[in-house]
């Protein structure tokens, strides 16, 4: 089956099986950021953004997208390679297997909600995990980040 969606502000066109999830599709077409993690839709390393908004590649079906904008890393790659400043100014990243998809859901998390408190941060970041950190020093990260880019 053929799937027609916009990569990264590019439209795209991708065979697929019926049952393929998008995490495969990806990276079957070289979209390597897009990470595998769980394959249980538990751990958010898979994260894209689907017309705006994170959801997790690894559950999500490919023919699903048809029509849509879905985004990585890849798309956004100023704003990531800052919040990936903001994490090592703060000593957040450790082995960065979490970081894109993490760098991904503060994106969405920025054009979303405006001035967040610190329970909107931890409520919308929820679903990304890091099996490295306590997460104090992403979540100093992420605050100081969304302060100075509001």
């Amino acid at each position: 089956m053929t799937v027609n969606f916009t990569l990264n502000g590019r439209v795209v066109s991708v065979s697929t099986a019926p049952g393929e999830f998008l995490l495969d599709t990806l990276r079957n077409h070289h979209v390597t950021s897009v990470k595998k993690g769980c394959d249980e839709s538990s751990c958010g390393v898979c994260t894209v953004l689907l017309d705006g908004k994170p959801v997790l590649s690894c559950s999500l079906l490919t023919a699903r997208v048809a029509g849509h904008h879905i985004t990585t890393v890849e798309g956004v790659q100023k704003e990531v390679d800052a919040i990936s400043n903001y994490f090592g100014d703060e000593g957040a990243d450790q082995c960065g297997f979490c970081n894109t998809g993490l760098a991904l859901t503060i994106h969405a998390l920025k054009h979303e909600i405006p001035n967040p408190s610190d329970e909107d941060i931890k409520h919308y970041i929820v679903g990304n995990l890091c099996r490295c950190s306590g997460y104090q020093a992403q979540f100093l990260a992420i605050k100081r980040y969304l302060e100075d880019h509001s």
